[in-house]
């Protein structure tokens, strides 16, 4: 597989994704809105209980979701689902099938333009909301911890997008995905870490969740971050990142087999 048609793709991406800026800046800072909220529940809840949870302050909660939020413009697809579904839909897959490119391969190009297009459109405002809490800020004193952070923010960026992929998928079969897309969702949502941390859970609780895919598309490089997870603890989490890593490749790869089997190519 030459490296160099992606290359053209991922190109191809920045351009078109430049083309909307201003969409990608406004929703983005529009999208920070929620956080204001979430300061005064979390103080709310610490006044009341007038002391910590699970080891986390205010101030160590905060931050909790200032990465949340920076992790999740990171790695989240944006559209793709629906770009795909619709290509599907419509017929446009019917060009790469009688060429010499790999439509995952081809996606993924896309994914990566759109991420580093809206990464550096809102890293401005996110930039901003640090500095404004910057006395909640503890960075990392270990490299080790940076390099083990930075790895499971990668793996959870491609995760995330073979999972979308994946649902994106289900458009070879029923006409509209959108239900079964925000049910999912709603289980990252939920899963994830993005409403609270998942180590505030009992401790049954987070064992079961380390077993799932959500644990590691958002809170996993946000705690090796925040070094709550150490040692064989933090080896333990990438090793089985990696594994549902494999499993979302493997499984983008056989919904589209088995899709293309069902496909009747119209449109185009």
């Amino acid at each position: 597989m030459k490296i160099e048609k992606y290359i053209a793709v991922f190109n191809l991406g920045l351009q078109n994704t430049f083309v909307y800026r201003w969409n990608y800046f406004l929703r983005a800072l529009f999208g920070l809105i929620p956080l204001a909220g979430t300061v005064f529940l979390w103080r709310a809840i610490f006044r009341e209980r007038g002391g910590g949870m699970q080891g986390y302050d205010y101030g160590s909660m905060i931050y909790y979701y200032l990465l949340t939020i920076l992790v999740s413009n990171l790695v989240t697809p944006a559209e793709d689902e629906w770009q795909i579904a619709a290509d599907i839909r419509e017929g446009q897959i019917n060009s790469f099938l009688t060429k010499p490119v790999n439509y995952l391969a081809y996606r993924t190009s896309i994914f990566l333009s759109g991420r580093l297009v809206y990464t550096a459109i809102t890293i401005i405002p996110i930039a901003v909301i640090f500095w404004y809490f910057r006395s909640y800020v503890v960075l990392p004193g270990s490299v080790l911890t940076y390099a083990a952070a930075l790895l499971s923010l990668a793996m959870a960026a491609f995760m995330q997008f073979f999972i979308t992929y994946t649902l994106a998928m289900m458009a070879f079969w029923i006409l509209e995905i959108s239900t079964i897309v925000f049910i999912v969702y709603s289980f990252e949502y939920f899963l994830g870490g993005q409403m609270f941390p998942l180590d505030i859970m009992p401790g049954a609780v987070q064992a079961t969740m380390k077993w799932l895919p959500f644990y590691y598309e958002l809170f996993c490089p946000i705690a090796i971050f925040l070094e709550r997870l150490r040692g064989a603890e933090m080896l333990q989490a990438l090793g089985i990142q990696t594994l549902w890593l494999c499993v979302t490749w493997a499984t983008a790869n056989l919904m589209w087999r088995r899709g293309l089997g069902h496909y009747q190519a119209v449109g185009g």
